[in-house]
Parts: structure tokens; sequence; C-alpha cells
């Protein structure tokens, strides 16, 4: 075998797969179209918030907690901080769906947090607004990962432990042969004993034959120019608000940076990720200016640079990360349904671990393949 493994794809999960492989001393070989940081897929645009009260189950929390510990193991070895505590304030209903969520997740795995009640948010955090019935939950030790940063230094660090990244590398398709697979490119075929696929928006196609609904949706992310300091990091959370239009989400003002906001649910499906509709559309900003004219009333609510991205759907919201049923050489994560990136860190070491020892001791038996509801014929 030319490889003991090869990524496809080299993005978020598959850079970090490539350093956790590298740095245990494997042979191995990532495979993308863009270089590592690049804008195509769904590792881009600055920042990404990292929280540990996780509304969306209380069994990502020990996963996302070994997440901030490499994290910061990555930074120590690069030299560079790639995430930064400041906080974040999620609002919503009280018995709606984010609140009821964090609540369990902090009381489940003890965590730190907050509540508070609308005035209590607009004294603490002028910039921010909790109107009518609605409270919060602040989290402390919640903050930011620098996005196109972390691919770049996972990346960086796997090169300099011997990994191999080709890059303008098309993936046509894959077979096993043997105990090891053969993966077909744009620069010829490649052999190794493993294959971990990390493909992003385009999971769908190189795990076809699994049968997963997996939906690609359009996400447009705006930056605006804040009015006074009272968005300013040092002064201002992470944001993010359970709203009757949608959950919507943000950063504070970073540095002279401006600030960040989009919409976390809604978006248009994507039928081919490669021809994306980048452009910025009236119907794109309607409804995160309208949100932002209730919840941030200080904001210039006139974006300055836009960017859009991708999420890619389960039908359950959770990511599928597991061995393939039928092809054990074949390991893979996909579906992280646009919550994914902080967990980038800890799923680099949940496909190594299932690469080289076929298991993992990481808790990821929740997101395996074989649960139900989640094929196309369901």
């Amino acid at each position: 075998m030319a490889y003991d493994a090869i990524v496809l794809g080299c993005g978020g999960v598959g850079s970090a797969v490539l350093d956790h492989l590298a740095r245990r001393g494997a042979r191995v070989l990532g495979l993308d179209r863009f270089a590592p940081g690049h804008d195509r897929g769904s590792s881009h645009g600055d920042t990404r918030i990292i929280r540990q009260a996780y509304y969306e189950h209380p069994d990502y929390v020990p996963l996302v907690q070994r997440a901030y510990e490499l994290w910061d193991e990555l930074s120590e070895r690069r030299g560079m901080q790639l995430r930064r505590e400041v906080g974040l304030l999620q609002v919503g209903p009280p018995m709606g769906e984010v609140l009821r969520g964090v609540l369990t997740s902090a009381a489940h795995h003890r965590l730190d947090v907050e509540r508070l009640d609308g005035h209590e948010i607009a004294v603490r955090w002028p910039g921010l607004r909790a109107n009518g019935d609605l409270a919060g939950v602040f989290e402390r030790q919640a903050g930011f990962l620098w996005v196109e940063e972390c691919v770049k230094a996972h990346a960086a660090d796997a090169l300099a432990h011997g990994a191999e990244l080709c890059v303008g590398c098309e993936v046509k398709s894959w077979r096993p042969e043997g105990c090891g697979v053969v993966v077909e490119t744009s620069q010829g075929n490649l052999s190794a004993g493993s294959l971990v696929v990390t493909a992003g928006a385009w999971a769908s196609q190189m795990l076809v034959d699994l049968g997963i609904l997996f939906e690609v949706r359009r996400k447009p992310v705006f930056w605006f120019a804040r009015a006074g300091t009272d968005y300013q990091a040092d002064r201002c959370p992470c944001f993010l608000f359970e709203t009757p239009s949608g959950i919507y989400y943000g950063m504070p003002q970073i540095d002279d940076g401006e600030v960040k906001a989009a919409e976390h649910t809604g978006g248009s499906v994507v039928d081919d990720p490669a021809t994306l509709d980048r452009r910025m559309h009236a119907a794109d900003l309607t409804p995160l200016e309208q949100f932002l004219e209730v919840h941030l009333p200080k904001i210039v609510r006139r974006p300055t640079r836009h960017s859009v991205c991708m999420y890619t759907m389960t039908r359950d919201s959770h990511f599928v990360v597991d061995r393939h049923p039928d092809h054990p050489q074949v390991v893979f994560a996909a579906g992280l349904s646009g919550h994914g990136f902080k967990f980038t860190s800890v799923l680099g070491e949940v496909l190594a671990d299932l690469a080289t020892a076929g298991r993992t001791g990481l808790p990821v038996g929740f997101l395996t393949c074989q649960r139900p509801g989640i094929r196309k014929s369901a």
C-alpha cells in the first residue's frame, strides 16, 4: 500500500484527522480541491462559536470538552491563539428549544451557567435586548474559534509531522480492494490501507451507498458596523437568540473589526456545492435586519461585507460519525448540520482512532450511521 490512510477533504474535520494520523506516525495523504483555509465549503467566515452547555443534546458535552483540550494543545504546538473566551449569551422563551436544552446539558454535566432576565441582560450588555418574555443563559467559558486559522494550523502541524497534502485534486470515486481502498482522482489512482471521508457538502457523493439523506443548505453570513463601543468583545459576548422567526447568532466586534451575524435556521437547498450562489440577495438580509432592529438596536444595519457557506444537514440535525458498515477500512464524519466546527479537533481524534484501531474510547455511539430515521427511505 502506498499509504496507511487517505483523507478525502481537508477542511475542518479533514485537516484535524490528517494531523492526528501524522502525529501517530502514519503515512497519510490528504486530498482536497482547495488549499487549507479556503472559502468554498463550510469552514470559513473568520470565527465560529464554541460552547459547552449544548442545547442540541447533552451527549455532545464530553466531546466538546475534549475539543477544548485539543484546541488548546494545538494552539501551544503552533504558538498561536486559536480560541478566545468572551462568553456566550443564549436568549429565548423559557420553555423554548434553546434555553431548555442549555439548562438540561448544564445540569447533567454540572456546567457553570448564569440565568438572567431581560432587564438584567440590558443592564449588563447595553447593546443587546431580550424583550417581552424572553430570558437568557450566560456561559462564561464559551467564546469563539478563529476558523480559517484552525484549519491552517491543523494542516501545518500535519505537514510538520510528515503528512502529504495534495490540493487541486478532484476525487472521482473510491472502491474497496482487499483489506484496503483505491481512490480514483483527477491525478490518477491511489491506494491505502484505510480511507477517511470528510468531504463536507460533497459527503453525499462520496457516501452514496449508505443511503443517508444529506441536504446541503446555503447559509449567508454578514458583518455590520457597530455604533459606539457596546459591541466590542471586551464588553459584549457572542450571542444566540431563539425568536419566532428563527434562530440567529453572532460575534461581537473583535479588535477593529465588525459585528458578525447570521440566521442559523432556514437556508435554501443547494443542488451542487460546486456552483453555490455566493451573491448577496435582499431576501437573505431582510430577516436578519429585522432581528437586529429588535435585539441589537445599536448596530448599523447596512452590511459592510458578506460571505456564503454551506450546512450539510441530516434528518435529525445530528452528526454521522462511524465506520462503514460494509467496508470497515472506511471511516467518516458527515452531516455536521451547521454546529460541527467546534468539534473538528476531537472528530479528528475519533476518526484517527477508528482508522488505526477500529474503535475509539470517545463517546460517539449516539452518532452512528445505524440509528433510525436518517436514511432517504425513512
